[in-house]
C-alpha cells in the first residue's frame, strides 16, 4: 500500500486486464465481469440500462439490506453472520441513490424533467440525510463543474485540505496515514455525521424542514410502538454513519487528480480530462497452465479486495467518472461503461484519449501523488476563506 514506485496509469487502449478475463474465463462470466469491472471485453454487446432500473436497483438493494439484517437480529445466534451481507446491501443501495441518482438529479438529468428530478433529489437527501439538495445542485454545477473544477472553491478540493488535511508536499505515506487515521477516528465521524445533518438542515426551506422532522417523528413512533430500537440502530443507523462515512472518504481519494504547477493553461478540453481518470476494478488472470496457488490467489483477490471495493466503494458510475466529465448531460449515462467504451471506440473525437487505473489503492496513490506535487501556495487551507463561504466540512459530503 505504501510503495515509493508510481501506480500505472494506463492510456485506455490499454486493455490486458479486461481481455485476459475475455480469454482465459468462461462466457457466462462476460456480463458480471464488465459490471464489476467496469471495463467491456473487446466486441462485447451492450446492454441497454434505464435510469429507472438503476433506481429500482438501489431501492431493492436498500430494501433487502435491512430485511436480511432484521432477519440475522430476530433469528439470533449464528444467523447474526448476516448482518455482513445486510449492512453490505444497505450500504450499497445507499451509495448508489447519493452517488448516481441523486447526482443526475441535480443535473437535472434523471428523467429530464425538472421538478421530477428535484422532488426525487429531495427525497433521498431526507432519506440519506445529506446535504440539502437544491443548494447542492447549484454548488456542484457551479464549482465541482466548469472553470472552478479542482479549484479552491471545489467541494473536492475543500475536502482534501479541511476534513482530511492533507497537504502538498506530504509523502504518499503521509497521507495514508493520515486518511486511515481518519476512518479510524470516532472524533472525525462525529464531525462528520454533525456537518451532515447541518448541511441539511441549514439551507432547506422552511416548509421542508417540517416536513423532514415530521417524517423522523413518525419514524421514530413507529420504531418505540414496535420496540425496533436494535433494529434502527444496528440495522439503519450504523450503515449509514460509520460505513457510509467510510466509503465516502475512500471514494472521495478517487475522484480527481490535482493539477501539476506545470500546468499553466487551466481551461480547453486537454486540461479537464486531465483531472479525471476512469478506476477500474481487477487484475490479469494467469495464464494457461499456471499453479493452482496463482489461480487461487486471483480468485481469492477478486471475491475479498476488488469486490468489495467495487460493490461498497466504487458504486455505480464512479469507475466511469471521466465520462461524466466529459459528458455531463449525456442522456446516455445509464449505461456509462458501454456509453464510455463506445466514445473511447470512436477514438473520443474532440476530446483527449481516456486514462485509467486499475484497482483503488493505486487509484488512490495517482490522487496522492498528485497532490503531493501540487503547488502549496496554491493549495493552502488559509486561502479558503478568501474563495468560499460554505461550512467546510460539510463539503465533505461528495
Amino acid at each position: 500500500m505504501h510503495t515509493k514506485a508510481p501506480p500505472l496509469l494506463l492510456p485506455s487502449a490499454s486493455d490486458d486486464v479486461r481481455e485476459s478475463m475475455h480469454e482465459r474465463l468462461p462466457r457466462a462470466l462476460a456480463l458480471p465481469l464488465t459490471m464489476l469491472t467496469g471495463r467491456p471485453h473487446a466486441g462485447q454487446r451492450p446492454i441497454r440500462v434505464t435510469p429507472g432500473a438503476h433506481l429500482s436497483g438501489a431501492l431493492t438493494s436498500l430494501t433487502a439490506g435491512l430485511l436480511i439484517s432484521g432477519a440475522a437480529l430476530g433469528l439470533g445466534g449464528w444467523w447474526g453472520a448476516l448482518l455482513v451481507p445486510g449492512w453490505a446491501m444497505t450500504l450499497h443501495g445507499a451509495r448508489n441513490l447519493r452517488m448516481m441518482i441523486y447526482h443526475q438529479c441535480a443535473h437535472r438529468n434523471m428523467w429530464g424533467d425538472r421538478r421530477a428530478d428535484a422532488l426525487l433529489g429531495r427525497v433521498i437527501a431526507a432519506l440519506l440525510m445529506v446535504q440539502d439538495f437544491d443548494r447542492y445542485s447549484a454548488e456542484h454545477v457551479s464549482d465541482h463543474h466548469a472553470l472552478h473544477h479542482m479549484t479552491l472553491r471545489d467541494p473536492t478540493v475543500q475536502a482534501f485540505l479541511v476534513s482530511l488535511e492533507l497537504r502538498p508536499g506530504m509523502s504518499r505515506s503521509q497521507m495514508w496515514r493520515r486518511l486511515l487515521g481518519k476512518i479510524f477516528s470516532p472524533v472525525f465521524h462525529a464531525r462528520f455525521l454533525a456537518a451532515r445533518l447541518r448541511s441539511y438542515f441549514h439551507a432547506a426551506s422552511p416548509a421542508l424542514r417540517a416536513g423532514t422532522l415530521a417524517w423522523l417523528a413518525a419514524v421514530v413512533a413507529v420504531v418505540a410502538w414496535l420496540d425496533a430500537w436494535v433494529f434502527l440502530v444496528v440495522a439503519w443507523i450504523l450503515p449509514m454513519t460509520l460505513f457510509y462515512q467510510v466509503s465516502n472518504t475512500l471514494r472521495l481519494c478517487v475522484k480527481h487528480t490535482f493539477p501539476s504547477p506545470e500546468q499553466t493553461v487551466r481551461r480547453g478540453r486537454e486540461y479537464f480530462a486531465s483531472l479525471t481518470n476512469a478506476i477500474f476494478i481487477g487484475e490479469p488472470v494467469p495464464p494457461p497452465g499456471e499453479a493452482l496457488w496463482a489461480w487461487t490467489r486471483w480468485w481469492a483477490r477478486m471475491t475479498l479486495v476488488h469486490f468489495p471495493a467495487r460493490y461498497l466503494v466504487l458504486t455505480g458510475d464512479t469507475v466511469c467518472h471521466d465520462f461524466h466529465h466529459r459528458f455531463p448531460m449525456s442522456k446516455d449515462w445509464a449505461g456509462y461503461i458501454f456509453a464510455r467504451e463506445a466514445d473511447h471506440a470512436a477514438g473520443t473525437p474532440g476530446w483527449p484519449p481516456y486514462r485509467q487505473v486499475w484497482g483503488l489503492v493505486p487509484a488512490i496513490d495517482v490522487v496522492f501523488d498528485s497532490l503531493r506535487a501540487a503547488d502549496p501556495a496554491e493549495f493552502h487551507p488559509d486561502r479558503l476563506a478568501e474563495v468560499s463561504h460554505r461550512e467546510l466540512f460539510a463539503a465533505f459530503d461528495d
